[in-house]
């Protein structure tokens, strides 16, 4: 999430996200949060299942053939390997790789 004002990141802070920049703060909406300890530093974990968030592209579902997808991309192998692209169908959620 981006600061309204300035721009910059806004970083999830007890139930506030807060701009580091300005101060500018904004109540979180209904997402789950965990914080977790990860090799010394705090990981912040959203778990949300609202992907109206994501980018969407049109691509035909294998199951119910609609053309539109939400889609994310992930590092799956080494770094000299291409990335995976996930795709979850917009009309019903079935969700397929492609390498």
């Amino acid at each position: 999430m981006f600061c309204p004002k300035c721009k910059s990141l806004m970083y999830p802070i007890d139930e506030n996200y807060i701009c580091r920049k300005c101060n500018f703060q904004k109540k979180k909406s209904g997402r789950n949060i965990v914080k977790t300890m990860q090799k010394n530093r705090d990981v912040t974990i959203i778990e949300n299942n609202d992907n109206n968030v994501l980018p969407k592209t049109r691509i035909k579902c294998p199951k119910c053939e609609n053309n539109e997808a939400f889609w994310i991309m992930r590092q799956m192998r080494g770094s000299d390997e291409p990335e995976s692209r996930f795709y979850t169908c917009t009309k019903c959620n079935y969700k397929w790789r492609e390498d």
